[in-house]
């Protein structure tokens, strides 16, 4: 494995579910190469989401540390918890999270807004990421206007866009035809060899594990094995 870039100890989540605590993480030890392709394989419900999402600073765990680049990210305050993400990280939703109001091309456009690139440099990129993925033709339909598959390139094309150090997705080949599933793991294989991009992705597409670098599995809130 390459130096570490993610290192989580012990790390446990807990949600309370009417009178009962649900324990969905119950201290996962996992290290995270810098430039690595892991794939999060394990039975629904068994804690894969919940790890993304910690790992991802999404949600901030119940016990445990979470060390990224050397920093202990869950000591961060909320400002700059959640700039730490925006600068770092980049998510491939299942649900896509694709906002309602705005065309495909301005949901890619966001996260550069947000990261006040350059108007010049935004189109430079929403050019060369939409070509990629295949979806030059649909950037004025809104959301509700088009496919699963297409919202899966727009969320997809939306996530690389940003050019993030990490990329965390969770079933990101669920809603795509075989064909466009292809094309999309070749791209992000490609960004992960070419631009050292880390990728971590849930997924029980078989196509997907074998391009990983590894494989671990969550079950029960625990590391099967690594």
């Amino acid at each position: 494995m390459s130096e570490p870039l993610i290192v989580t100890r012990h790390l446990k989540k807990d949600y309370p579910l009417g009178k009962t605590m649900v324990n969905a993480l119950r201290g996962v030890d996992v290290t995270i190469g810098r430039g690595e392709y892991l794939c999060v394989a394990g039975p629904s419900g068994a804690g894969k989401s919940t790890f993304l999402n910690l790992i991802g600073l999404l949600d901030r765990a119940t016990t445990g540390e979470i060390q990224f680049d050397g920093e202990a990210v869950e000591t961060l305050k909320p400002k700059a918890f959640h700039r730490f993400r925006r600068q770092r990280i980049a998510f491939i939703f299942q649900s896509f999270n694709l906002v309602p109001v705005l065309n495909a091309y301005e949901n890619i456009e966001f996260p550069l807004l947000i990261q006040k690139v350059e108007a010049s440099e935004r189109r430079r990129r929403i050019d060369a990421v939409t070509e990629e993925v295949g979806i030059r033709d649909w950037l004025k339909h809104r959301p509700d206007e088009l496919s699963g598959g297409q919202r899966q390139r727009v969320a997809i094309a939306r996530a690389l866009v940003t050019k993030p150090e990490v990329v965390i997705a969770d079933e990101p080949t669920a809603n795509l035809d075989s064909v466009t599933g292809r094309t999309i793991l070749d791209m992000m294989e490609r960004l992960n060899k070419e631009e050292q991009t880390t990728f971590i992705i849930a997924s029980h597409d078989g196509a997907l594990m074998d391009k990983a670098d590894r494989v671990i599995r969550i079950v029960d809130g625990l590391v099967q094995h690594a």
